[in-house]
């Protein structure tokens, strides 16, 4: 085995020691859609998706019921709307 071979087994970046984070990153759910697309679309798919907010997990339908949005032109504007709902900022872990 050559040294070009046990470098590329070590993993690229160090995972920290930690509590797994509850939920996905909203870009990462937002990516699997396609736009432009209707409120009633993305909860139908995506609705009972857990996501990460500053306050904790919740539900993506559940953060979309307080939008007034009906459609969404972009994957920003659904990213927009959502972060309206739960506003912007560090995601709690179990050690915060």
């Amino acid at each position: 085995m050559s040294d070009e071979d046990e470098e590329a087994d070590e993993p690229a970046v160090e995972l920290g020691e930690g509590t797994d984070v509850e939920g996905a990153p909203l870009a990462r759910v937002s990516h699997r859609l396609h736009y432009g697309i209707e409120h009633s679309e993305v909860v139908r798919r995506e609705g009972d998706t857990v996501i990460r907010t500053p306050d904790g997990p919740r539900e993506l339908g559940d953060v979309l019921e307080e939008t007034d949005e009906t459609y969404f032109e972009t994957r920003n504007a659904l990213e927009e709307a959502v972060e309206a709902v739960v506003g912007t900022g560090p995601v709690p872990t179990a050690e915060d």
